[in-house]
C-alpha cells in the first residue's frame, strides 16, 4: 500500500490537519485578513523559490532545445543554482530548529503534519545533493566540450531537477495550509514571531 503523505504522490495535506484552512482560506489571505510582516516576509521567500525553480526550468529547457550554447548557459546556470540551493537548505534551518517548534506548541493537534513537513525537508535535502552531483557533473562535461555527454548529462540533470521541483512545489503548498491559517488565528505576535 503507498502512503498517502508521500511527497510524490500526496495533492494536499489529510482533511484532519486543515481544520484552520476552513476559517481561513487562502483566497483571504493579504485580503480581508491582514499577514503580519514576518507571515508576508516567508509567503515572498516560498514565492521567490517558485519563481526561481521556474527559472532553472526555464534555462534548461532553453540550453536542452540549442537556444544558449553551453558556455553560456554553464555561465548563467551555476550561479543562480547554487544560489537557490543554499537559500532553500537556509530556509528550510530557519523553519524546523525555530518556527516549527513554535507552531508545534502553539497547537498540538497539529504535530503530525510538522512531522511530515520536517520529513518532506529532509527528502528534499536528498534531493538537493542528487541535483548538486547531476549539475556538477553536466557543468564538468560542458567542460570537455561532447556534445553527446553533455546532452546524456542535461538530461540526467533535468530529470533529478524536475523530481526535485514537483516535490518541492507540492511541499510549499502544504507547509502554507498548515501554517499560515494558524499564524492568522493565534498572531504573530502572541506566538512570539514579532
Amino acid at each position: 500500500m503507498t502512503d498517502p503523505n508521500n511527497l510524490d504522490r500526496r495533492s494536499g495535506l489529510p482533511e484532519e490537519w486543515l481544520f484552520l484552512l476552513k476559517e481561513y482560506p487562502r483566497a483571504e489571505w493579504g485580503v480581508s485578513r491582514e499577514l503580519g510582516p514576518l507571515t508576508d516576509f516567508w509567503l515572498n521567500r516560498h514565492d521567490g523559490f517558485r519563481q526561481f525553480g521556474k527559472t532553472l526550468g526555464s534555462l534548461m529547457h532553453q540550453f536542452r532545445e540549442g537556444q544558449i550554447e553551453a558556455k553560456q548557459f554553464g555561465n548563467l546556470f551555476a550561479p543562480r543554482l547554487q544560489h537557490f540551493l543554499s537559500e532553500l537548505h537556509g530556509h528550510h534551518m530557519i523553519e524546523d530548529h525555530h518556527y516549527f517548534p513554535v507552531f508545534i506548541e502553539a497547537e498540538k493537534r497539529l504535530i503530525s503534519g510538522f512531522e511530515l513537513l520536517e520529513s518532506d525537508h529532509e527528502l528534499i535535502h536528498h534531493r538537493i545533493e542528487t541535483v548538486i552531483g547531476s549539475a556538477n557533473k553536466l557543468l564538468g562535461q560542458i567542460q570537455e566540450g561532447d556534445m553527446d555527454k553533455i546532452r546524456r548529462a542535461a538530461d540526467d540533470y533535468a530529470n533529478v531537477s524536475n523530481t526535485l521541483i514537483s516535490g518541492l512545489m507540492r511541499h510549499l503548498d502544504d507547509e502554507e495550509d498548515l501554517i499560515v491559517p494558524l499564524i492568522l488565528d493565534r498572531g504573530e505576535r502572541k506566538l512570539g514571531l514579532s
